[in-house]
């Protein structure tokens, strides 16, 4: 490996599920800027189109892929576009997920009376919304003969934080997922086909947003927390998940797999004391 070059993805074709969202929206242009061909998956065409656009104005090779993480008919007619495109997949993130109101827990709930359809929603969106789209995509890993399955994970699968139960279960879940299933990939074809994690910290998303400030600008009690909590003393740059994304994409992390990386702002190390 040219170790000047190990951190670039010339070329190479990656498919970013969630594309259209906020953290996809680094990811895509962190692949695109990093030499890689991004595969813009997402449910909204305007925005998928509208990033594509945006890729090739500046000189990076880009394809919009209209598709729901659930929908495995969907995901196979995703799959035949972008190898009609570009002939191969190398490399795999599934950074679509996100949370359900009602899958939420309020201090004031009961907690022997869940919402157990909204628990299940969760659950089906984030973790196989996560495992389909690699059935799916790695069948051509697989036939490529080499790739890298990023999986998106949180703080909310290393320690209790409080409300999110759906959310919760389910990254954990992915955890284990990506640790079972790096070790399966290892065992059947070596150091060709990889899977990782990221654990990002607190993020602003469309989904957390009300959660953590107020219509001002202003923190909420649990966005104060969460900011206290974290050592750094502030919310993450989507732009921050960069570097760990294209590490564990490229050549340069080629003895890694099963791994969870942190990129928190020391949130998972600090006791708040």
């Amino acid at each position: 490996m040219d170790s000047e070059n190990g951190f670039l993805l010339r070329e190479k074709v990656i498919v970013v599920t969630g594309g259209t969202g906020i953290l996809g929206n680094s990811f895509i242009n962190g692949i695109a800027n990093a030499g890689g061909i991004v595969g813009v998956l997402g449910r909204n065409e305007k925005v998928a189109d509208e990033r594509v656009a945006s890729i090739s104005s500046k000189g990076g090779k880009a394809i919009a892929l209209i598709a729901d993480v659930t929908n495995e008919y969907q995901l196979v007619g995703a799959k035949k576009k972008i190898l009609d495109a570009f002939g191969r997949i190398d490399g795999l993130v599934n950074a679509a997920g996100g949370n359900l109101p009602g899958a939420i827990v309020q201090p004031d709930e009961d907690v022997f009376n869940l919402d157990i359809n909204a628990l299940n929603e969760v659950l089906r969106l984030n973790l196989f919304g996560t495992i389909l789209p690699t059935q799916i995509f790695g069948e051509a890993l697989k036939n490529n003969g080499r790739g890298s399955v990023v999986n998106i994970s949180s703080m909310a699968s290393q320690t209790v934080i409080t409300r999110v139960l759906g959310y919760s279960m389910a990254k954990s879940a992915i955890d284990s997922y990506t640790r079972w299933f790096a070790v399966e990939l290892g065992k059947r074809y070596g150091d060709k086909i990889r899977m990782n994690a990221i654990a990002p910290g607190f993020f602003l998303t469309e989904q957390n947003r009300k959660l953590l400030t107020n219509e001002n600008g202003s923190l909420t009690e649990r966005g104060d927390l969460i900011t206290k909590k974290t050592p750094f003393n502030r919310f993450g740059n989507p732009d921050e998940l960069i570097g760990a994304l294209i590490w564990l994409l490229s050549d340069a992390s080629k003895f890694v797999t099963g791994t969870v990386v942190n990129v928190d702002g020391g949130f998972s190390i600090f006791g708040g004391v």
